[in-house]
């Protein structure tokens, strides 16, 4: 059984007994946000990240999801990549094709990848103008309340620094807030050329899920939700902002990473 509770301020979070209880409760819940949407508005806007995160997703190519997840109706976009081949063993594509996407009926036309034959900054920038493109015609929703896409679903694993996607503590590019989608040619961990959304693009989505699993990311888990009298210690923590303006926030872990919690009480 999992341990769930939600927090005033920094939304549900759910502390799982092992790795396999997350998985098939992740995956439960991927399955209940695609369906709604489906029914909402007719299409699944996913975005990945890379990692852990996505064998985590692994059950979703087992029964019962393989036959009642409505593959055909999924849009599949990065939170971010690594600027290197899609072949190239650093990609977040290949991992995720090779777990997932080639296992299922996800259009291969709805899987929006980066370019990866030209610079940081050129993919980032093509990349945003590919997304402001199907904001236009509507297959992903417009946010109400910023100038940014509203995705479905946002999946973000969680370094032991506290990172998310490829923002990275007192890195310049958790500043950038006009832009949905910026570049990284100096990441604190290889490979340094990436592309990352923006906190803005995060922070707009319907729903964003933060997975950490082990007891490396205990103390930035810590951090990133318990209510703390000074953030000095931790005043630019990635996973700490954020904070959906008007979306669901859930924390996905196990016992390891959730162990320095507040509000960890595990009954054994």
């Amino acid at each position: 059984m999992a341990l769930t509770w939600t927090h005033k301020d920094r939304g549900e979070i759910r502390v799982h007994e092992n790795l396999e209880e997350l998985s098939i409760d992740l995956v439960d819940y991927i399955a209940e946000i695609s369906e709604a949407s489906i029914k909402e508005h007719g299409v699944f806007c996913i975005v990945l990240s890379g990692g852990s995160l996505i064998n985590l997703m692994g059950k979703l190519v087992e029964p019962p999801y393989n036959k009642i997840v409505d593959w055909a109706k999924w849009y599949v976009f990065w939170a971010d990549e690594r600027v290197v081949g899609k072949n190239h063993d650093d990609s977040n594509y290949k991992l995720a094709k090779e777990t997932l996407l080639s296992k299922v009926n996800v259009f291969p036309r709805h899987i929006c990848s980066i370019n990866d034959t030209v610079s940081a900054e050129d993919a980032a920038t093509e990349y945003e103008f590919a997304i402001r493109q199907m904001v236009k015609t509507r297959t992903v929703i417009a946010s109400e309340n910023s100038d940014c896409p509203r995705f479905d679903l946002i999946l973000l694993g969680m370094g032991s620094d506290g990172h998310v996607a490829s923002l990275f503590p007192n890195h310049p590019a958790l500043e950038v807030k006009d832009d949905w989608v910026t570049f990284l040619t100096d990441s604190p961990k290889p490979p340094p050329e990436r592309i990352t959304f923006t906190l803005p693009v995060i922070n707009s989505a319907a729903s964003v899920v933060v997975v950490a699993t082990g007891e490396s990311k205990a103390n930035a888990v810590h951090l990133a939700i318990d209510d703390l009298t000074s953030l000095e210690t931790s005043p630019s923590l990635p996973a700490r902002l954020v904070q959906p303006s008007s979306g669901n926030l859930i924390w996905f872990m196990d016992k390891p990473a959730g162990s320095k919690l507040d509000g960890f009480k595990f009954s054994e």
